[in-house]
């Protein structure tokens, strides 16, 4: 067997603790004037930018406890929290935009008057805020899946409040007081495409599916060609985190021996072109019929 333990991780503490700070002072200012304005709009784009700061904490924790080291009992360590958190974070969001677009249709039967200028300047803000937040994270989104669910959630965040300046902006001149519901059931279809997603992937990584980016036909394909390697079995790909994908294979040769070297060379490759981390290998004889694993497709040869 062999392994590669590549798994240099960047901390986040004080990203994360930014962002955090940010949304949570923008959720007491959208919410206070949410209710005064009696903008549904404003109080569900603030219920979001609230489920935000569980996220980003959620997140945060998991990102801290994928760091500690393994021990005896926990083997991989803490790593499997941020899919946990993920997972997690999906089905509280799924609870909250119920939550929501039940009283949002409750207002299209009953408008209520709002203050539609509070509406605007209090919406931009939340442009600003969730742009900067988004910002926070651009470095790191590009080489890290979980920082960039982050990125991606205040992206589409900035979008939403960007929404809720619009209809803000539609009842200022048309008096149209629906609109704010309206807009409220927008924004809830939007997170809703976001937050199905992620409850989808939270889930297969959950359950140990192969993950989404990675290209299991090309994997297979690379190890079967390999020089010397007649049949492949027992080939496993998993999440270890949210950013850590591992493998494990038995790979059947015509060579005695493939050699620590060449070893070293297939987990680098599998690192470098499939973006896995953690390969461990096992190395068979062409015809040897004592495999314990998967004997029925070892006898198959």
């Amino acid at each position: 067997m062999a392994h590669d333990h590549d798994h240099k991780q960047i901390n986040y503490n004080r990203t994360f603790a930014v962002g955090i700070l940010l949304n949570i002072v923008f959720v007491v200012i959208e919410a206070g004037y949410g209710v005064a304005a009696g903008s549904l709009a404003l109080i569900a784009d603030a219920g979001h930018n609230l489920s935000d700061v569980f996220s980003l904490l959620l997140a945060w924790g998991a990102s801290w406890l994928a760091r500690k080291p393994a021990t005896e009992k926990r083997t991989y360590g803490f790593r499997k929290a941020t899919i946990i958190a993920s997972l997690t974070n999906g089905i509280v969001l799924l609870f909250a935009l119920g939550g929501i677009t039940w009283e949002a249709i409750g207002r299209i039967f009953d408008p209520k008057p709002i203050e539609a200028i509070t509406v605007v300047v209090v919406a931009a803000i939340g442009v600003v805020i969730n742009a900067i937040t988004a910002l926070l994270f651009v470095s790191g989104q590009k080489t890290d899946l979980n920082i960039k669910g982050a990125y991606l959630h205040m992206v589409a965040d900035t979008g939403v409040s960007l929404g809720v300046v619009v209809a803000g902006i539609i009842v200022m001149f048309t008096g149209w007081q629906v609109i704010d519901p309206l807009v409220s059931i927008f924004i809830v279809s939007v997170i809703l495409v976001g937050t199905l997603s992620l409850l989808r992937d939270s889930l297969n990584l959950a359950i140990d599916s192969v993950p989404e980016q990675i290209d299991i036909a090309g994997v297979m394909a690379y190890l079967s060609g390999l020089e010397n390697v007649s049949q492949i079995h027992d080939l496993h790909v998993w999440a270890m985190s949210t950013t850590e994908v591992a493998l494990s294979v038995h790979l059947v040769t015509t060579d005695n021996d493939l050699g620590n070297n060449n070893l070293s060379i297939i987990q680098q490759q599998l690192h470098d072109r499939f973006g896995i981390g953690h390969s461990t290998i096992q190395v068979e004889k062409h015809g040897d019929e004592s495999c314990m694993l998967d004997q029925d497709v070892c006898k198959k040869g």
